[in-house]
Protein backbone atom coordinates (compact mmCIF):
# COMPACT_ATOMS: atom_id res chain seq x y z
CA UNK A 1 0.00 0.00 0.00
CA UNK A 2 1.55 3.33 -0.69
CA UNK A 3 0.94 5.72 1.84
CA UNK A 4 0.78 9.35 2.17
CA UNK A 5 3.69 9.04 4.55
CA UNK A 6 5.74 7.00 1.89
CA UNK A 7 5.31 10.08 -0.71
CA UNK A 8 7.64 13.00 -0.71
CA UNK A 9 6.34 16.89 -1.64
CA UNK A 10 8.07 18.15 -4.97
CA UNK A 11 6.63 21.66 -3.70
CA UNK A 12 9.35 22.28 -1.14
CA UNK A 13 12.32 22.25 -3.67
CA UNK A 14 12.64 26.02 -4.46
CA UNK A 15 12.40 26.56 -0.97
CA UNK A 16 15.12 24.27 0.75
CA UNK A 17 17.91 24.82 -2.34
CA UNK A 18 18.13 27.70 -4.84
CA UNK A 19 20.57 28.83 -7.60
CA UNK A 20 22.43 30.70 -4.52
CA UNK A 21 22.69 27.04 -2.37
CA UNK A 22 26.40 25.29 -2.38
CA UNK A 23 26.69 22.55 -5.03
CA UNK A 24 26.86 20.23 -2.56
CA UNK A 25 23.57 20.55 -1.21
CA UNK A 26 22.07 20.90 -4.82
CA UNK A 27 23.96 17.53 -5.70
CA UNK A 28 22.52 16.02 -2.32
CA UNK A 29 19.01 16.97 -3.45
CA UNK A 30 19.23 15.37 -6.86
CA UNK A 31 20.00 12.79 -5.76
CA UNK A 32 17.79 12.30 -3.04
CA UNK A 33 15.11 12.78 -5.92
CA UNK A 34 16.35 10.73 -8.79
CA UNK A 35 17.18 7.58 -7.02
CA UNK A 36 17.43 4.57 -8.99
CA UNK A 37 20.12 2.14 -9.71
CA UNK A 38 23.49 3.26 -8.37
CA UNK A 39 25.79 0.81 -9.37
CA UNK A 40 25.46 1.78 -12.92
CA UNK A 41 23.91 4.43 -15.19
CA UNK A 42 23.38 4.94 -18.76
CA UNK A 43 25.16 7.51 -20.68
CA UNK A 44 24.03 9.20 -24.01
CA UNK A 45 25.95 8.97 -26.65
CA UNK A 46 26.07 10.40 -30.64
CA UNK A 47 27.48 9.22 -33.48
CA UNK A 48 29.12 11.42 -35.16
CA UNK A 49 29.19 8.91 -38.61
CA UNK A 50 25.46 8.49 -38.40
CA UNK A 51 23.68 10.62 -36.18
CA UNK A 52 22.32 8.29 -34.31
CA UNK A 53 21.54 8.68 -30.12
CA UNK A 54 20.43 6.94 -27.24
CA UNK A 55 22.07 5.66 -23.86
CA UNK A 56 24.11 2.83 -22.82
CA UNK A 57 25.51 1.56 -19.49
CA UNK A 58 29.01 3.55 -18.60
CA UNK A 59 31.88 1.09 -18.10
CA UNK A 60 35.56 1.56 -17.59
CA UNK A 61 36.67 -1.18 -19.82
CA UNK A 62 34.71 0.18 -22.96
CA UNK A 63 36.39 0.00 -26.31
CA UNK A 64 39.72 -1.41 -24.34
CA UNK A 65 41.20 -3.45 -26.79
CA UNK A 66 40.99 -7.42 -26.31
CA UNK A 67 38.57 -7.15 -23.15
CA UNK A 68 35.16 -5.18 -24.52
CA UNK A 69 33.72 -7.13 -27.94
CA UNK A 70 30.68 -4.65 -28.72
CA UNK A 71 29.08 -4.52 -30.43
CA UNK A 72 29.33 -8.78 -31.30
CA UNK A 73 28.34 -9.03 -27.13
CA UNK A 74 26.25 -6.71 -25.38
CA UNK A 75 27.03 -5.25 -22.44
CA UNK A 76 24.82 -6.94 -19.99
CA UNK A 77 26.50 -10.36 -21.31
CA UNK A 78 29.62 -9.09 -21.15
CA UNK A 79 32.14 -11.00 -18.49
CA UNK A 80 34.26 -8.04 -18.34
CA UNK A 81 31.89 -5.77 -17.30
CA UNK A 82 33.06 -2.94 -14.83
CA UNK A 83 29.93 -0.79 -14.70
CA UNK A 84 30.82 3.25 -13.53
CA UNK A 85 29.05 3.59 -10.43
CA UNK A 86 26.79 7.06 -9.74
CA UNK A 87 28.71 9.41 -7.51
CA UNK A 88 28.11 13.34 -6.78
CA UNK A 89 31.08 13.66 -9.23
CA UNK A 90 28.62 12.09 -11.92
CA UNK A 91 25.58 14.29 -10.84
CA UNK A 92 28.05 17.29 -11.14
CA UNK A 93 28.82 16.67 -14.60
CA UNK A 94 25.38 15.93 -15.74
CA UNK A 95 24.04 19.11 -14.25
CA UNK A 96 27.20 20.91 -15.79
CA UNK A 97 26.90 19.31 -19.22
CA UNK A 98 30.26 18.07 -19.51
CA UNK A 99 32.77 15.63 -17.67
CA UNK A 100 36.53 16.81 -16.69
CA UNK A 101 37.99 15.76 -20.16
CA UNK A 102 35.48 18.59 -21.45
CA UNK A 103 33.06 15.97 -23.56
CA UNK A 104 29.63 16.22 -23.74
CA UNK A 105 28.08 14.18 -20.43
CA UNK A 106 24.10 13.40 -20.51
CA UNK A 107 22.85 10.04 -17.80
CA UNK A 108 20.22 7.99 -17.92
CA UNK A 109 18.86 6.23 -14.62
CA UNK A 110 17.64 2.65 -14.27
CA UNK A 111 14.58 3.52 -11.77
CA UNK A 112 14.04 -0.34 -10.77
CA UNK A 113 16.21 -1.51 -8.28
CA UNK A 114 17.96 -4.98 -8.13
CA UNK A 115 15.08 -6.76 -5.59
CA UNK A 116 12.47 -4.68 -7.73
CA UNK A 117 11.35 -1.80 -5.94
CA UNK A 118 11.73 2.00 -7.08
CA UNK A 119 12.25 4.97 -5.77
CA UNK A 120 10.08 6.95 -7.69
CA UNK A 121 7.45 6.70 -10.45
CA UNK A 122 7.33 8.82 -13.88
CA UNK A 123 4.78 9.03 -16.57
CA UNK A 124 5.58 10.05 -20.27
CA UNK A 125 3.56 12.08 -22.30
CA UNK A 126 5.33 12.59 -25.55
CA UNK A 127 3.39 13.75 -28.42
CA UNK A 128 1.19 17.51 -29.38
CA UNK A 129 -0.92 17.27 -26.24
CA UNK A 130 1.31 16.69 -24.10
CA UNK A 131 0.75 19.99 -21.64
CA UNK A 132 -2.70 19.55 -21.51
CA UNK A 133 -2.65 15.90 -20.40
CA UNK A 134 0.79 16.22 -18.26
CA UNK A 135 -1.05 19.24 -16.81
CA UNK A 136 -4.53 17.12 -16.17
CA UNK A 137 -2.57 14.15 -14.89
CA UNK A 138 -0.61 16.16 -12.31
CA UNK A 139 -3.65 17.95 -11.33
CA UNK A 140 -5.22 14.28 -10.35
CA UNK A 141 -2.55 13.52 -8.77
CA UNK A 142 -2.97 16.71 -6.29
CA UNK A 143 -6.57 15.77 -5.74
CA UNK A 144 -5.57 12.61 -4.95
CA UNK A 145 -2.82 14.24 -2.70
CA UNK A 146 0.01 12.66 -4.12
CA UNK A 147 2.52 15.01 -4.75
CA UNK A 148 3.83 15.36 -8.42
CA UNK A 149 6.35 17.29 -10.15
CA UNK A 150 6.19 18.04 -14.24
CA UNK A 151 9.68 18.08 -15.88
CA UNK A 152 9.48 19.54 -19.87
CA UNK A 153 11.79 16.55 -21.54
CA UNK A 154 14.84 17.18 -22.98
CA UNK A 155 13.49 17.60 -26.99
CA UNK A 156 10.99 20.26 -25.19
CA UNK A 157 8.24 18.29 -27.45
CA UNK A 158 6.85 15.83 -24.11
CA UNK A 159 7.16 15.94 -20.84
CA UNK A 160 7.16 13.59 -17.49
CA UNK A 161 5.62 13.55 -14.04
CA UNK A 162 7.23 12.66 -11.18
CA UNK A 163 6.10 11.13 -7.90
CA UNK A 164 8.54 10.65 -5.81
CA UNK A 165 8.82 8.11 -2.48
CA UNK A 166 10.29 8.48 0.68
CA UNK A 167 11.51 4.88 0.83
CA UNK A 168 12.04 2.02 -1.89
CA UNK A 169 8.15 0.78 -3.09
CA UNK A 170 7.56 -2.30 -5.53
CA UNK A 171 7.81 -1.03 -8.67
CA UNK A 172 4.54 -3.10 -9.31
CA UNK A 173 2.99 -0.80 -6.54
CA UNK A 174 4.30 2.19 -7.79
CA UNK A 175 2.95 1.27 -11.42
CA UNK A 176 -0.40 0.57 -10.04
CA UNK A 177 -0.64 4.16 -8.13
CA UNK A 178 0.00 5.49 -11.87
CA UNK A 179 -2.42 3.47 -13.43
CA UNK A 180 -5.54 4.13 -10.54
CA UNK A 181 -3.73 7.65 -11.46
CA UNK A 182 -4.24 7.37 -15.26
CA UNK A 183 -7.76 5.86 -15.43
CA UNK A 184 -9.18 8.66 -12.72
CA UNK A 185 -7.51 11.32 -14.90
CA UNK A 186 -9.48 9.68 -17.91
CA UNK A 187 -12.50 9.80 -15.92
CA UNK A 188 -12.24 13.49 -15.02
CA UNK A 189 -10.99 14.78 -18.45
CA UNK A 190 -12.93 12.50 -20.73
CA UNK A 191 -12.76 15.29 -22.97
CA UNK A 192 -8.34 15.06 -23.55
CA UNK A 193 -8.33 11.27 -24.41
CA UNK A 194 -4.73 11.23 -22.97
CA UNK A 195 -3.18 10.17 -26.34
CA UNK A 196 -0.23 11.79 -25.27
CA UNK A 197 0.75 9.15 -22.93
CA UNK A 198 3.34 6.94 -23.36
CA UNK A 199 4.08 4.71 -21.03
CA UNK A 200 5.31 4.35 -16.90
CA UNK A 201 9.09 4.70 -15.67
CA UNK A 202 9.86 1.73 -14.31
CA UNK A 203 8.40 0.36 -17.57
CA UNK A 204 7.93 -3.22 -15.76
CA UNK A 205 7.01 -5.17 -12.82
CA UNK A 206 9.87 -7.64 -12.59
CA UNK A 207 13.34 -6.64 -13.87
CA UNK A 208 14.49 -8.70 -17.43
CA UNK A 209 16.73 -11.57 -16.63
CA UNK A 210 20.53 -9.84 -17.10
CA UNK A 211 18.89 -6.81 -17.83
CA UNK A 212 18.40 -3.29 -15.92
CA UNK A 213 14.95 -2.26 -17.10
CA UNK A 214 14.24 0.84 -19.34
CA UNK A 215 15.86 4.04 -18.08
CA UNK A 216 14.77 8.00 -18.08
CA UNK A 217 17.04 10.51 -18.89
CA UNK A 218 17.54 13.03 -15.99
CA UNK A 219 16.44 15.89 -15.77
CA UNK A 220 18.18 19.47 -15.83
CA UNK A 221 20.86 18.61 -17.98
CA UNK A 222 22.64 21.77 -19.01
CA UNK A 223 22.28 22.27 -22.64
CA UNK A 224 18.57 21.74 -22.85
CA UNK A 225 18.13 23.34 -19.50
CA UNK A 226 19.86 26.09 -21.42
CA UNK A 227 16.92 25.93 -24.02
CA UNK A 228 14.03 25.94 -21.23
CA UNK A 229 13.91 21.98 -21.34
CA UNK A 230 14.37 19.38 -19.16
CA UNK A 231 13.33 21.70 -16.14
CA UNK A 232 10.46 21.62 -13.95
CA UNK A 233 6.94 23.81 -15.03
CA UNK A 234 4.63 25.36 -12.62
CA UNK A 235 0.55 25.04 -13.10
CA UNK A 236 0.67 27.27 -16.29
CA UNK A 237 4.24 25.17 -17.68
CA UNK A 238 6.49 27.71 -17.10
CA UNK A 239 9.91 27.38 -16.04
CA UNK A 240 10.28 26.89 -12.15
CA UNK A 241 13.06 24.98 -11.23
CA UNK A 242 16.40 25.02 -13.37
CA UNK A 243 19.07 23.98 -10.45
CA UNK A 244 22.42 23.80 -11.62
CA UNK A 245 25.47 22.63 -9.66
Amino acid sequence: MVTAGSLVSAGHLEYAVDQRSPSDMKIALFRSLFRGREDVYARRFESRKSGKSGYQPDCANEWVRGVCEKPRIKCTDCPYQRFIPVTDEIIRWHLQGQDDAGGKFVIGVYPMLQDETCFFLAADFDKNSWPEDARAFRETCHQLNVPAALERSRSGNGAHVWIFFDQAISASLARRLGSHVLTETMERRPDLGLRSYDRFFPNQDTLPKGGFGNLIAMPLQKYPRDSGNAVFLDEDCRATIMIAA
